[in-house]
Formats: structure tokens, sequence, C-alpha cells
């Protein structure tokens, strides 16, 4: 996919296919949310999917939370000059979409989480260790999927590469502490736009009671499990992801 990277202004990002662009948001850690089976599936449905390079670890400390995130996502989508997206996030990259689709509604037509924070505190302090033996860390990355093969040796060694690097870890608690001071719940229930929840249902880092709540917050949602599934359904499971998001996407006409 490196072929697709584009560099543009003070934005590194990914862009394939045509029609209606898909932002995707990745988690803290990206390789803890790959988004290679929808990057492959969409494209060919009438959709561009884009994934922008967040500035996770290059803003300032003062500057490291999810609202400037949530406002370079913003100028990001200025940039491209696009008038409505569909927001898809993971994770971290779901409390971004949602913080963003609370501030700019009228740029968002379509919201998508899967394993999102926003809700639950401990959903950041607890998959992101903090540094510690390898061993340790390839157990913690493990437990993000239901199947522990998920996580490979290339994404033990990222999250390794990432706890190990003290300034990483710096922002990395950072916008930990940042994500549990804005919790949304008393946001969502203003928030009209569309929004897709899809969740594993052996999520243990944002359990399904997580999903449930965002379901009964959020006036305008729909839920959808996946079976066997942990954290990440759109790497653990990305044809039913796809289905489920495309047939959603369908029905709501977007």
């Amino acid at each position: 996919m490196k072929d697709h990277l584009r560099q543009e202004g003070k934005f590194t990002y990914l862009e394939k296919g045509e029609g209606t662009p898909i932002v995707i948001l990745h988690g803290l850690m990206g390789g803890l949310s790959n988004f290679d089976g929808v990057i492959n599936y969409f494209p060919e449905k009438g959709y561009k999917v884009l994934i922008p390079e967040l500035p996770l670890y290059s803003m300032s400390l003062l500057k490291t939370s999810v609202g400037t995130f949530a406002r370079y996502l913003k100028e990001f989508i200025d940039f491209k000059g696009y008038e409505n997206v569909i927001l898809l996030g993971n994770s971290l990259g779901g409390h971004i979409a949602l913080l963003a689709t609370k501030m700019f509604p009228e740029v968002v037509k379509g919201l998508v989480i899967t394993g999102s924070s926003g809700l639950y505190e401990n959903a950041m302090g607890e998959s992101y260790p903090r540094r510690g033996d390898y061993d340790f860390i390839k157990k913690k990355a493990e437990a993000v999927f239901y199947d522990p093969a998920v996580a490979t040796k290339e994404i033990v060694d990222e999250v390794y590469e990432t706890v190990s690097d003290r300034n990483k870890l710096v922002k990395t608690l950072a916008i930990a502490k940042s994500a549990i001071r804005h919790n949304m719940a008393k946001d969502l229930p203003k928030m009209q736009t569309p929004t897709c929840i899809i969740w594993g249902k052996n999520d243990n880092v944002t359990p399904p009671e997580v999903a449930e709540d965002f379901k009964r917050l959020l006036p305008n949602a729909d839920l959808y499990w996946i079976d066997k599934c942990g954290h990440a359904a759109m790497m653990e499971h990305p044809e039913e992801f796809n289905e489920l998001l495309h047939e959603w996407l369908n029905e709501r006409n977007i």
C-alpha cells in the first residue's frame, strides 16, 4: 500500500479509489488497528479511502490531545476540499472521529466506530503498556485480539518500539490522559449524525457494554456484533466487517 502514500503540505496520507470519501482514523499503535481489509474492499464499491497519518508523536506536549487531533482532521478534510465525508475510527481513532463529529457535524455524513474510546476510562491506559520487557508487551498486544496469532511479530515489535521510545511513551500517556478527560457521555445524546457501531463480542479493551452504552446514548445509531472478535474488528474479521459496513452504508444511503 506504500505506493498510495502521498505527502502534500503538512499531510502524509494514503489514498485509494474514487467516490464518496471514507476517512480512516487509526489508533495509538497503528499496527494494532490495521485497515488493509477496508482499503482493499471499498474502492471497488464506489468509495475513496483515505488514511491521514495523525501527528500523535510530533505535536508539542501541550498540544497532544484528542481535541487537537480532531482539529487536525478537519484541516485535512478542508485541505482535500471535501464537503461531506464518512469517518471510520478504531480505538483512539474512534474517539477522534466522535469528537470531530461533535465539533464539525456539517462535514460528517456518516460515522463508524469500532472498539472506540470516549466513554470507558480504562480503555487507553490498560491497552497501551508502559515500558516493560518484550514478553509482557507481547501478551498485552495479543490481548487486544480474540485470536492471539493476529498479533504478529511485526505488530509486537512496533508496540515495543513505541513504548521503549521515551518521547513516544510520554506522548502516549498524555494522549491517554486527554482521552479520559474528553469523556463524551454528555455530548452523545445531542449528536444526530447517522452512526454505525461495529463491535467485537470478545473485546476486553473496550468491553461489549461500552458498545451498548454508545448505542443507548447516540440518538441515530445502529449496533452490529462480530463473534470471536476482540478490539480491532476490521483487522480480525475483515470480510464480515466490510459486509456489515457496506450494508449499513447502502441502507442509510450514504
